[in-house]
C-alpha cells in the first residue's frame, strides 16, 4: 500500500547517514564478535537483540502483530531467506575473508534481486539498460573475486558463501513483493515478526549448532549488541523513514555508501589489507547497479524517476531492487 511521501529534512539526512554507517559497519561487528563466539552464536545473539529492539519499539508504538496464520507462514519463509541463512553465510565467510571484502560482496544484492525478479516475475523482464547493468555488475564481482590470483584455505568457498547470501536476499525480496507487499501490512509489525521468527529458529538450533566455547569480552559483547540493535533493529526503522521521505529509488543510494564504510572501517580498525582488484571491482559493481536502476542518463528518459513506496519489512520490496541489511 503506497504511503504519502514526506518532505526531506536534515533529520532524514541524518538517518540516511546513520543507516549507511550501521549497515556498513555490520561486517566489522561480525569480525570482532567472531573473536569470542562461533558463527552460529553470533547469529543467535544478533537475532535475539534485534528482535528485542523491534519488539520494544512495537510495544511503545502500540502496533499489533499480524494475526493471519498465512501471513506468519510467508514471513517464516522471508525470515529464513532474509535473516537466518544469509546472516549465517556472511558470518561464517568472515572466518576466512576480511570484513571489507564481505561488505563489497554485499553490494551485489541489488543485482541478485534484479536477476531473480527477471526470472520469477514476468513484469520485471529486464530491458537493455537493466541487462547491461547486470552484466557489468557481475563482471565487477568477478574482478573482486580475482580468480587469477588463486585462493588459500577457505577463501574461495567463503567468497562463494557471500554471493550465495546475496542470492538469498534477492530471493527474499521477490518473495516479499509477490506474497507480502500486496497485503498492505504495516512495516514495523512485519519486521518484528520476521526477525522474531528468525530468533526462534536460531534458539531451536542452538543446542546443535551453538555449542562451541564462549569467550566473552567487552568488544565482543558490544559488537553483538550493536549488530542486533543498530544494524538489525534501528536500521530498519531509519530505512522506513527514508523511503517514506525520499522514495525507494533515492533511498536505495545507501547501497553505494555501505561498501565504502565497510572497507574503510576494516582498514582503519582492523588493519585489513586490500588488493587493487577489490575497490576496482566494487566500482564496477556500483556502476552496474546505477545502470540497472536507470541512474545513468539516457536520451529516452525525460523527467524524474518514478517512486514507489510500500509498507513492508525491507527496502528491497520496492519496485526498484535496493539493498540489504548484512
Amino acid at each position: 500500500m503506497a504511503q504519502p511521501r514526506q518532505q526531506a529534512s536534515p533529520a532524514v539526512l541524518g538517518q540516511f547517514l546513520m543507516l549507511a554507517l550501521a549497515w556498513g559497519s555490520s561486517f566489522l561487528f561480525i569480525k570482532i564478535g567472531l573473536e569470542g563466539l562461533s558463527p552460529s552464536q553470533m547469529v543467535l545473539g544478533r537475532m535475539l537483540t534485534g528482535a528485542a529492539a523491534l519488539l520494544a519499539v512495537t510495544a511503545v508504538t502500540r502496533q499489533g502483530l499480524p494475526r493471519d496464520p498465512v501471513v506468519w507462514g510467508h514471513l517464516a519463509v522471508v525470515s529464513m531467506l532474509l535473516c537466518v541463512v544469509p546472516f549465517s553465510l556472511f558470518t561464517w565467510a568472515e572466518l576466512y575473508v576480511s570484513s571489507g571484502l564481505a561488505s563489497i560482496y554485499n553490494a551485489t544484492t541489488p543485482l541478485m534481486t534484479l536477476l531473480v525478479a527477471s526470472v520469477a516475475l514476468p513484469e520485471e523482464r529486464p530491458n537493455r539498460s537493466k541487462l547491461a547493468g547486470m552484466v557489468m555488475g557481475f563482471a565487477g564481482a568477478v574482478v573482486v573475486l580475482g580468480p587469477w590470483s588463486g585462493f588459500s584455505g577457505g577463501e574461495g568457498p567463503a567468497q562463494a558463501a557471500c554471493l550465495l547470501a546475496t542470492l538469498c536476499y534477492g530471493l527474499a525480496f521477490v518473495y516479499i513483493r509477490r506474497f507480502v507487499s500486496p497485503r498492505g501490512l504495516p512495516a514495523l509489525p512485519v519486521a518484528t515478526v520476521q526477525v522474531g521468527l528468525g530468533a526462534a529458529v536460531m534458539l531451536l538450533l542452538a543446542p546443535f549448532t551453538a555449542t562451541a566455547p564462549v569467550h566473552l569480552s567487552l568488544p565482543v559483547v558490544l559488537s553483538v549488541t550493536a549488530l542486533g540493535v543498530a544494524s538489525t533493529g534501528l536500521a530498519y526503522l531509519w530505512n522506513t523513514n527514508i523511503v517514506s521521505a525520499w522514495g525507494a529509488t533515492n533511498a536505495s543510494t545507501v547501497t553505494y555508501l555501505t561498501p565504502a564504510v565497510g572497507v574503510t572501517l576494516g582498514i582503519a580498525v582492523l588493519g585489513e589489507a586490500i588488493s587493487w582488484n577489490q575497490p576496482v571491482g566494487a566500482l564496477i559493481v556500483i556502476a552496474g547497479i546505477a545502470l540497472s536502476q536507470g541512474r545513468v542518463p539516457s536520451r529516452r528518459h525525460v523527467g524524474p524517476l518514478p517512486h514507489r513506496t510500500t509498507a513492508t519489512a525491507h527496502p528491497a520490496d520496492q519496485t526498484e531492487p535496493t539493498h540489504s541489511a548484512p
